[in-house]
C-alpha cells in the first residue's frame, strides 16, 4: 500500500537518474503526478513523459537526460507566502538560482519563478536540482 505516491514517483525518477536509466517507468500515474513532471520538463530536467493506460490508474513512461541531481517532495506541505518563497529556497535548494521549488497555488501547479511572476503563494510539493 502506498502512502504517498508523488514520493514514491519522485524517488524512482531519482533512482533511475543514478543508475543512468534512459527511460523511467512510473505506476500509479496521476494528475498530481502528471503535473509536477510537465514542471520538471519545462525547466530542461526530463526530456518527455507520456501516459499509457494500462487498464488500471496508469503508467508515466519517462524519458531521462541525465539532468537530475537530486529531487524529492517537502513533507509537511508548508504553506509558502510569496514574501517567503526566498526562504524555502535557500532552505531546499543548493545555490541561488540552481534548481526549482514546485508549489500548488490556486492557480495551478507552478515553479517558485512562475509563482513569483503570479505574485501568487501556495503550497510545497517538491523539489528538484
Amino acid at each position: 500500500m502506498q502512502m504517498d505516491p508523488l514520493a514514491d514517483a519522485l524517488s524512482q525518477l531519482k533512482n533511475a537518474e543514478r543508475a543512468g536509466k534512459k527511460i523511467c517507468y512510473i505506476k500509479p500515474a496521476s494528475k498530481l503526478i502528471g503535473r509536477v513532471l510537465k514542471v520538471f520538463q519545462d525547466y530542461g530536467y526530463i526530456d518527455q513523459f507520456e501516459f499509457i493506460e494500462d487498464g488500471r490508474a496508469g503508467i508515466f513512461k519517462v524519458i531521462l537526460n541525465g539532468n537530475i541531481n537530486n529531487c524529492g517532495v517537502i513533507k509537511p506541505r508548508y504553506s509558502v507566502k510569496i514574501k517567503e518563497i526566498e526562504k524555502w529556497e535557500k532552505r531546499f535548494l543548493p545555490a541561488q538560482n540552481f534548481g526549482v521549488l514546485v508549489l500548488t497555488t490556486t492557480k495551478g501547479i507552478l515553479s517558485n519563478s512562475r509563482a513569483k511572476e503570479l505574485n501568487t503563494g501556495g503550497k510545497l510539493l517538491a523539489y528538484v536540482y
